[in-house]
């Protein structure tokens, strides 16, 4: 694995402190001090394997730590603050990622319908330690930067080659749960999407749980295992996380930031930003552009 992973940290190492595209479909990298407010968003569902330092996560009030040992899975959209650090002989921070299509995972599990049970049920992220044959998988991916003109041929291959390794491991659950219409992850996902779709809205639990198929209480239980989050929080994240997007970016202030994701006193709105960022807006805006 040590050969694979020197190989799979040459070919990423043009990554910058940000999502950088490789020009391989749903494939990005990235390298180095990535500005903490950058690592706190709404994540898309993704494979991300560590290459070099080390990550954490927290969703919710869990945290999870990973590094080139692990590699980590979300399946559904969570909004998250993370931090990176170098390795311990101060080589920088790299990683990479495989956005997840519902698509792909449906028409793999098609083809491969027995596969273990997984170990664990109802959370929609996890880390699991990775596998030489899903590393391999990653080296002969990353390798078509390399020869663009072989992207459209053998990219598709190589990610449900990615896929399937995942898919045999202690978090495939989390990959089914994406393409499988009917599980209680699904029904959340769906949920997932209004909240999204609908972040500015007044948001009625009840409502969600019958877009689910669900009782209210059933509802909460599975959305809760799913995000560590309860529905209201869910939303409440996603709009302080919007908002500090609107107002780092100069395109807005404070007020009117808080207005735009769908509060209706300003007052609340920045006692909520303080509690979640651990600073007043502006004070927060501050640090940021000063870093």
């Amino acid at each position: 694995m040590k050969t694979q992973l020197t190989e799979l940290r040459a070919l990423a190492s043009k990554a910058q402190n940000r999502r950088t595209e490789t020009g391989i479909p749903r494939v990005a990298m990235v390298r180095g001090a990535v500005p903490e407010h950058e690592l706190a968003a709404v994540y898309d569902p993704m494979i991300n394997l560590i290459l070099q330092g080390g990550k954490s996560m927290t969703v919710g009030g869990r945290t999870l730590h990973y590094d080139p040992a692990t590699y980590f899975v979300m399946s559904i959209d969570l909004p998250a603050v993370g931090s990176v650090h170098p390795s311990k002989t101060g080589e920088p921070y790299l990683a990479v990622s495989l956005t997840l299509d519902p698509i792909v995972i449906a028409g793999l599990l098609a083809d491969v319908p027995a596969l273990p049970l997984p170990s664990s049920h109802g959370i929609g992220f996890s880390v699991a330690t990775v596998t030489d044959e899903l590393m391999d998988a990653w080296v002969r991916m990353l390798r078509l930067m390399k020869q663009p003109g072989d992207i459209p041929a053998l990219a598709p291959v190589y990610e449900r080659e990615i896929l399937y390794r995942v898919l045999q491991g202690p978090n495939g659950r989390l990959l089914r749960d994406i393409a499988t219409p009917d599980t209680a992850m699904a029904r959340v996902n769906r949920a997932i999407r209004h909240i999204r779709e609908q972040f500015d809205q007044s948001l009625r639990v009840q409502d969600l749980a019958a877009q689910a198929g669900m009782s209210e209480s059933a509802f909460h239980r599975h959305f809760k295992a799913a995000t560590a989050l309860s529905p209201l929080q869910y939303q409440k994240q996603i709009r302080l996380l919007l908002a500090r997007k609107l107002i780092v970016s100069g395109s807005t202030n404070v007020t009117s930031a808080a207005f735009a994701v769908g509060y209706e006193s300003a007052t609340q709105f920045s006692r909520e930003y303080a509690r979640f960022f651990g600073a007043a807006p502006s004070r927060d805006t501050a640090r940021i552009l000063a870093g």
